[in-house]
């Protein structure tokens, strides 16, 4: 006998079909597009790190607070 799945809310789902197995081109390029996405997050955060300046920020700080003592 078939088990009847429902969601959380009460409403019957539809059996899905069986997935069909996947390629191995499909494997593969699912394997390369992950590692380049990874590879390119990594290269990124390494990038930032090794050109981090600390006081980068310290100009806009100077702009804000002579823009709020004009405002206010």
């Amino acid at each position: 006998m078939e088990r009847t799945a429902f969601e959380p809310f009460g409403e019957q789902l539809a059996s899905a079909p069986e997935p069909q197995p996947k390629s191995r081109a499909s494997k593969l390029l699912l394997r390369a597009g992950t590692t380049l996405f990874w590879s390119l997050v990594a290269g990124i955060v390494l990038a930032r790190a090794a050109f981090f300046e600390p006081g980068v920020y310290d100009g806009f700080s100077r702009v804000a607070s002579l823009a709020k003592s004009l405002i206010f």
